[in-house]
């Protein structure tokens, strides 16, 4: 599979609902870090802590 960004091999791929989607390694960390200064990665684990079973 090749990312959805450029031309180099997916090193990730993620599919939702028939859709799939790969990303290289380089623009996996950029959409990362973009996510993360986001603040949405930050709402994401306070979500699944508040739903974990202990």
């Amino acid at each position: 599979m090749q990312c959805h960004y450029c031309e180099t091999e997916a090193a990730l791929s993620v599919e939702k609902d028939g859709v799939k989607v790969g990303l290289c390694q380089q623009h996996f960390r950029d959409r990362f870090a973009e996510l993360q200064s986001e603040g949405w990665l930050e709402a994401l684990q306070e979500e699944l802590n508040t739903e974990r079973v202990e």
